[in-house]
């Protein structure tokens, strides 16, 4: 007889999923690990209920920790020393938060995380419930203690604030892989005519120190700026005071470049492209950001010096 499956065991069915809802509502993944634990504490403490659903139960139960801490975290932001990036998060190999498929795996990009903060924590909820992970209005109602029309009239306003900052192009992987790495070596060069080739017309360089690290307490606009920053950058004072090493992986779903202090991770570079080249560059420097991708990197017996591009 085969033996029953006990309450962990089907709590750990879920915990993927739980996770990626409640990264893609707060954009923290330290944060999301402990409201996954948090839901877990809770699917214990109420585990003689009868519960006809233990998907939506746990998503309700996530969904609601997650707006809990988006309403609490918005003074936060609005104080947050500069510009407010999502923590980064490995997705190489077999990582089952993008599931294969695109709309998902453009629902795990930085570019995507931060068009969200455009949205009040309700419609984060409802948009990414209907629209990333496929939950009815009905459904969604009842996590959320609205009526259906409600949810559905709130996806319609959050998805029109979306649209029209919203882009769908998806360049291949091979494509992105190489502008990453011409970037990287136009910028350590400082070539400026062949860096400002691979950057769109309306380029914007984004960084967050959080405080912590000295860099741009604004974000940096248009091709020519945006280039000659980078020159600077990368060939000039800060590589001249910091022998870095680099390596190559990919983060929320995109290449990155990831710089290494004597085996510390304390920067990481993605960008996101569009039909003119580079659109989006966005720097991650706030230790505490970087220590949860450091330690995904960690758990895999990750050694920088090894995975040179």
């Amino acid at each position: 007889m085969d033996e029953p499956i006990s309450q962990e065991e089907e709590f750990e069915h879920y915990r993927s999923l739980l996770f990626t809802i409640a990264y893609r509502m707060t954009g923290s993944a330290s944060d999301a690990e402990d409201l996954v634990q948090e839901t877990y504490l809770r699917y214990q403490a109420n585990a003689s209920q009868d519960i006809v659903s233990l998907k939506s139960y746990l998503t309700t139960i996530i969904t609601r920790l997650s707006l809990d801490y988006l309403k609490s975290a918005r003074v936060a932001r609005e104080q947050y020393f500069g510009v407010w990036l999502p923590e980064p998060i490995l997705t190489t190999g077999d990582n089952e938060s993008l599931q294969n498929n695109l709309e998902k795996q453009e629902a795990l990009s930085l570019a995507f995380l931060c068009l969200l903060e455009a949205l009040n924590p309700p419609e984060r909820a409802v948009f990414l419930l209907h629209e990333v992970f496929d939950y009815p209005f009905s459904e969604i109602g009842t996590m959320l203690e609205k009526s259906s029309a409600n949810c559905r009239q709130i996806f319609h306003r959050a998805r029109q604030a979306l649209q029209d900052r919203r882009t769908r192009f998806e360049p291949e992987p091979q494509r992105q892989r190489q502008f990453v790495l011409s970037f990287l070596s136009a910028s350590q060069a400082g070539d400026m005519a062949a860096l400002t080739s691979l950057l769109s017309q309306e380029t914007i360089s984004w960084s967050d120190g959080g405080g912590k690290i000295q860099t741009n307490f604004k974000p940096i606009y248009g091709q020519q700026a945006v280039a000659r920053f980078w020159c600077f950058w990368l060939s000039g004072a800060y590589k001249n005071n910091r022998a870095l090493l680099h390596t190559l992986e990919e983060i929320n779903g995109n290449p990155a470049i990831l710089f290494w202090d004597e085996g510390k991770l304390v920067i990481a570079i993605s960008m996101t492209l569009n039909t003119e080249g580079i659109q989006d560059i966005y720097t991650q420097m706030n230790p505490d950001k970087l220590a949860y991708l450091q330690k995904q990197l960690s758990s895999t017996h990750y050694r920088p010096e090894n995975r040179m591009p």
